[in-house]
């Protein structure tokens, strides 16, 4: 590490481009899309193994009978990922999507559990795909209640950038006109089970527009996009869609950032460091180590986008130190890898329905519906507890011949039994907004290596008094709807210890947008401060995290950025 200069000589030629991308997740494929599609010869880096579309999803159309443990995780899988295992989309069929905790370690301060996929397309061959958009509720949140720094943009800013994102993404859904959740370019919507109309239904007389519950806004295709999908609805998505039912950096942005001839693709470069020319002030390269050869080389460009998910970018713009910035690359503010986010869960409850026991549903819809923040939205819903809000990913469902299983029963009653489906349930799984917090914070641990040799991240971070009280308030009013709908046998639910799951998979911030170069790492076109020639969109730029799932967000200000790199290309400004 250091401020090394490199001649451009015939081999540094040939590992020139005109810009490089970090990562090949949800907001690195974009990156890899909007330059290529530009006219950008773009070396996308990822750290991981080359994943194919279709060709490398194995066994995900396989009959879970035909698995050798029926799809189940194993013992060795929890001992070689004992935190990849936590997860809900982590089975015998996905774990290879995963990373192998025991290779890729890390130190975690306070309880965290981070979520990670180390190959090409990242966490976009796993993700939710729950996809819902910001409004100036949002951005203008910060500087109204003190919080963190002011974001430098507002929904104006981004709302084209919505538009042109959405339509190619495939996002199903319905326009319901909620001033702060502003609809999308929708495919049709998928639809409710009983159970879940039932609730929408009752939640509409219960408290008008006050509460209501509307379908997922997911990035599941409802219709063929392209050549991509539709859905088939198998509720496997976790382990890659051979239909391309949705979307996904190697079902789409890849593909057609391969099709314009101007995008190399080197999987297995584990990025170490950024490199500064401190006399032209301006990034001259990028050193990676060779996963499989352990070999380091440089790769040069003109643009580099960072998209290596958030604490990974943290990881490696800290790892580039230089006498320029002894702190981490782009440092001069003191804020990277600070304000660490992640949207908390775990608080909740869930009730059965006694009705509907002459009904079932077709099919495994691969969304949940959503009942939208309706908290500190106006003076009318003004808590005095707690500042922000939060959302809530509802579903119902049936149980299946499963509920028996527990029983002494025994003989033809029993297998009787076992073929009626059981009692219907509805379950409201709160998703609140965590405060941007400068002692929520990574930093390097080089006291610890991961498998080839390098220092592991600490992660620390935890919530505070404002998202207990929140969750507290999701909890009690999770108990209330389903109470009022005529749920019974009620029960709830509320991380609070050490080593219980509080957080999601949404880490954000490390490296945050703001107006003053003093207090921010990016300025408002994802543009690092310091290095004008370097831009960060992945969840590291996020001011504030909301309560919605944010990779929607990330893709538009990737194509933002993009947009304005370019032009400042050509301009010369960089």
């Amino acid at each position: 590490m250091g401020d090394t200069l490199y001649l451009n000589n015939k081999a540094a030629k040939q590992r020139t481009f005109d810009a490089i991308v970090v990562g090949s997740g949800i907001s690195g494929g974009w990156a890899a899309k909007e330059l290529c599609e530009k006219g950008l010869k773009t070396l996308v880096l990822d750290r991981g193994r080359n994943v194919e579309h279709i060709k490398d999803y194995t066994d995900t159309s396989s009959n879970p009978w035909d698995l050798p443990h029926r799809g189940a995780i194993t013992r060795h899988d929890y001992q070689q990922s004992p935190i990849q295992t936590k997860i809900y989309a982590y089975n015998e069929v996905s774990k290879h999507f995963f990373v192998n905790d025991t290779d890729s370690p890390y130190t975690a301060v306070k309880p965290f559990i981070w979520i990670r996929g180390y190959q090409v397309g990242g966490r976009s061959l796993v993700w939710g795909r729950q996809c819902y958009r910001w409004s100036d509720l949002d951005f203008e949140a910060n500087a109204k209640d003190g919080y963190g720094v002011d974001w430098p943009i507002r929904y104006k800013d981004l709302a084209p950038w919505y538009d042109y994102v959405e339509p190619f993404v495939g996002i199903s859904g319905s326009a319901e006109n909620i001033g702060h959740l502003p609809d999308s370019k929708f495919l049709p919507p998928m639809q409710f089970n009983c159970a879940e109309e039932y609730m929408a239904k009752k939640l509409k007389e219960l408290y008008g527009d006050s509460r209501r519950m509307i379908m997922g806004r997911v990035a599941n295709h409802t219709q063929k996009v392209g050549d991509r999908g539709p859905c088939q609805y198998r509720n496997k998505c976790e382990q890659g869609c051979p239909f391309g039912g949705y979307f996904s950096s190697n079902s789409a942005t890849l593909p057609v950032a391969a099709k314009t001839g101007n995008l190399t693709l080197r999987p297995d470069a584990i990025v170490l460091e950024v490199l500064y020319d401190k006399n032209k002030k301006r990034a001259t390269c990028v050193r990676i180590l060779d996963a499989t050869t352990m070999q380091t080389e440089e790769f040069y460009a003109n643009v580099v986008f960072l998209n290596a998910s958030t604490i990974n970018t943290a990881w490696i713009l800290l790892h580039s130190t230089s006498d320029a910035f002894p702190t981490g690359f782009g440092n001069s503010s003191g804020q990277l890898g600070h304000n660490l986010m992640d949207h908390h869960l775990g608080a909740g409850a869930s009730g059965e329905l006694d009705m509907f026991g002459d009904k079932y549903y077709y099919g495994r819809k691969a969304n949940n519906c959503y009942v939208p923040r309706f908290r500190n939205i106006s003076e009318e819903t003004k808590r005095p507890d707690f500042i922000r809000g939060y959302a809530f990913q509802t579903s119902g469902g049936r149980e299946g011949w499963g509920h028996h299983v527990d029983g002494e029963n025994i003989g033809p009653a029993f297998k009787d039994a076992i073929s009626e489906p059981g009692i219907w349930h509805m379950d409201m799984a709160g998703f609140g907004e965590t405060l941007p917090y400068y002692d929520n914070k990574v930093s390097l641990d080089t006291s610890r290596k991961d498998k080839w040799g390098l220092p592991v991240i600490a992660i620390d971070c935890w919530a505070r008094d404002n998202e207990w009280k929140m969750r507290d308030d999701e909890v009690a009013t999770a108990s209330e709807m389903l109470e009022k709908i005529g749920a019974k046998n009620i029960r709830t639910r509320n991380s609070k210890h050490a080593g219980e799951r509080v957080f999601s998979v949404h880490d954000m911030g490390i490296a945050r947008m703001g107006k003053d170069a003093k207090t921010s790492v990016l300025n408002g076109n994802n543009q690092m401060h310091d290095v004008k020639n370097v831009f960060i969109t992945d969840g590291s730029c996020m001011a504030s995290s909301a309560c919605q799932n944010p990779s929607l967000t990330y893709m538009a200000l990737t194509a933002r950025a993009c947009d304005f790199a370019v032009k400042e290309l050509k301009k010369g400004n960089i």
